[in-house]
């Protein structure tokens, strides 16, 4: 054993399986547990979702450690604990624990130095990280002490995820010691093991999902039954074939005088290039993020179409953008309920458990459409099809003059003869909305969202060829586009959490509608809120100061 592995923090915890939830939380609210008084009267909530990951080939179990990604807020933090145990005094365990900030999405060499990452580069490499399993938490937590010891008891609620379906569901009281003597901690057992409903736990909390996941069933596997070979194992059955890649650069590079269907190739290739990067996280499930940058890319690769098509034989080409149509399709219907999930647990962090509780059945039903949404999504990108799909695509956008149609020399075809025009045309399409924007309905100001989008296309796909005045613009189309997407978005779950309420009134209890419909009464007031205030982003891709820098940067072509 080297001076470092020595040196590495430890984890000293008591971990209980909860019978009777009634009896853990009346143990969490009390004023003394044993010895240990309360050190501050507030308890503490927060959502946590934890997904454990490894190599394909298992490196990181054979190793003898576990991983786990732990997302709470916006924060990703990494820990990776040694899967072997020791017990300490009053019956606790110790074990190796390194902790660092992660990334939610970028492999492990991108992420912040510290010695989780260095362990996690050490056995792992460049390889990728796979999810075995995810482990979803309603904590709550107390401080307390003892003389100079400090304990932190906290209560889980745990489900267990695999393959977007919750397989399992337990409660664990924990008390991890973070300040003083482990021997302080043999009161606290004895308090503890004197509950009737409270038992010692065998095994970790990825001991036991990996269990639910392998469907056992009856008493806890004993401690040391998940076997370094076993995350291995695990790892190498849930992991995909690596996606193929294309090599591109930091932007398309557009030029003025590309031909119009090249520069079109240019910017397909560049976005292709970005979806099938991120298609290994989407197929992960580590983060929600992969799935969001690979629909951007891919619905980027279709407006692609929709401004540089008319340069290409639509018969040689409609599969193309009959599988991107496809794939968007199933990034959508997962993308979205994430979006919805997000924004929830937002609104709910700081809510009383009371009324948090309140809110599950609608949002256990939206996980569970999220989680049959991502099953469709995994099951399009694992078919034959689609992997025929994409080297037939690849191909296409690599091959100068594919699917071209014939111009003659006097047609205009230069990115620099046919960009005027387009940008021209889709601004109009924006300010004609001037004349009903005061009074225009959700679904109406939807349809300006679309039309923003295409004049911030239109004017991004050729921004080289524009010069760097062209990034302004942009960003003040960007700003409106965002300012209408928070509405729809807000809408769309104002009308799902209505309609969650017609079709369960008979099923909620009073206070679940209640917190629900307090939900819903939240999301009408931010889109009316958003409505009532688009005024500022509207003026600053109407007024004068845009129109004037619009018609300088596209007289440069």
């Amino acid at each position: 054993m080297t001076a470092e592995e020595h040196t590495r923090p430890v984890e000293v915890e008591l971990k209980y399986r909860v019978a009777e939830l009634a009896a853990a939380e009346r143990l969490l609210a009390a004023d003394h547990v044993g010895p240990f008084a309360v050190s501050n009267g507030r308890q503490r909530s927060l959502q946590l979702e934890d997904r454990y990951v490894d190599t394909a080939d298992g490196a990181l179990g054979r190793a003898g450690f576990a991983v786990r990604l732990r997302r709470s807020g916006d924060k990703t933090m990494v820990s990776v604990k040694s899967l072997a145990r020791t017990d300490g005094p009053g019956g606790s365990v110790r074990r190796e624990e390194l902790e660092g900030p992660a990334d939610r999405v970028a492999a492990p060499v991108e992420w912040p130095p510290s010695d989780a990452r260095s362990l996690v580069l050490e056995h792992a490499g460049d390889a990728p990280l796979v999810e075995l399993v995810t482990v979803r938490q309603l904590r709550r937590k107390r401080q307390l002490k003892s003389g100079q010891s400090r304990v932190e008891l906290s209560l889980d609620e745990v489900d267990v995820v695999s393959r977007g379906r919750i397989v399992d569901r337990f409660v664990e009281l924990e008390a991890e010691l973070q300040k003083g003597d482990e021997t302080e901690l043999e009161a606290l057992g004895a308090a503890l093991d004197a509950e009737p409903t409270l038992r010692r736990a065998k095994t970790s909390k990825l001991e036991a999902a990996l269990a639910a996941v392998d469907g056992a069933t009856g008493d806890e596997p004993e401690a040391g039954e998940l076997t370094f070979g076993r995350v291995a194992t695990t790892a190498a059955a849930v992991a995909d074939r690596p996606a193929p890649r294309l090599v591109v650069g930091k932007t398309p590079g557009v030029g003025a005088e590309d031909h119009i269907a090249e520069a079109g190739r240019k910017v397909m290739r560049f976005h292709l290039a970005r979806m099938l990067e991120y298609e290994p996280g989407v197929r992960a499930g580590i983060d929600t993020e992969a799935v969001h940058k690979m629909r951007v890319a891919t619905r980027r690769q279709r407006a692609a179409w929709r401004v540089f098509g008319e340069a290409f034989r639509k018969g040689r080409t409609k599969r193309y953008r009959d599988g991107l149509r496809e794939t968007a399709r199933r990034l959508g219907a997962v993308r979205d309920l994430d979006v919805q999930l997000e924004a929830a647990d937002a609104y709910r962090a700081d809510l009383p458990v009371a009324e948090q509780r309140g809110l599950e059945p609608l949002l256990a039903a939206w996980r569970q459409h999220r989680d049959d949404a991502r099953v469709l999504l995994l099951r399009e990108l694992d078919s034959p099809a689609f992997r025929r799909w994409v080297d037939d695509y690849i191909d296409f956008v690599r091959t100068e003059g594919a699917a071209v149609v014939p111009v003659g020399p006097v047609q205009p075809h230069r990115v620099r003869d046919t960009a005027p025009s387009r940008v021209w045309a889709a601004y109009e399409g924006v300010r004609g909305y001037e004349s009903v924007l005061r009074w225009a309905d959700v679904p109406t100001l939807h349809e300006l969202r679309i039309a923003g989008k295409w004049l911030r296309y239109s004017v991004e796909f050729v921004r080289e060829a524009l010069g760097a005045d062209a990034d302004p613009l942009i960003a003040r189309v960007t700003a409106l586009q965002d300012h209408l997407g928070l509405m729809n978005d807000a809408d769309v779950t104002a009308s799902m959490t209505r309609t969650f309420l017609l079709e369960h009134a008979a099923d909620l209890s009073a206070p679940e509608t209640a917190a629900i419909g307090r939900y819903l009464v939240d999301r009408e007031k931010e889109v009316a809120r958003l409505r009532r205030t688009i005024g500022p982003t509207w003026r600053g891709v109407t007024g004068v100061q845009f129109r004037r820098t619009l018609g300088r940067v596209v007289a440069g072509l």
